[in-house]
């Protein structure tokens, strides 16, 4: 998987490309250190647009993203589901859990 961190209006981004799985899970942290290092940003966002595929493991890295950011009194928000992403995110519930946009 592809990551790469970008900040517009205030919020760091998070464009991923490929397969979210386990073997992404060093480039994901990578990131998420990154973005919750940048002190001008208010929150996350999580653009899963170029994801073609995503994993049980990618679902608890999500996760643990929130709490990371919750710690960090940020706000965590995924966008451009859609597909058999929005699927496995809608099996998982996880719209209780995350903004979608």
């Amino acid at each position: 998987m592809e990551v790469n961190v970008a900040t517009a209006n205030g919020r760091a981004v998070l464009h991923l490309r490929g397969r979210f799985d386990f073997n992404s899970s060093r480039d994901f942290r990578d990131a998420i250190d990154i973005a919750l290092g940048q002190p001008d940003t208010s929150g996350v966002q999580v653009d899963l647009g170029g994801v073609e595929y995503l994993d049980s493991s990618a679902l608890g890295m999500l996760l643990m993203l929130r709490d990371r950011c919750k710690g960090a009194n940020k706000t965590v928000s995924l966008s451009n589901c859609r597909g058999a992403v929005k699927q496995v995110l809608d099996i998982a519930n996880f719209s209780r859990l995350f903004q979608i946009e």
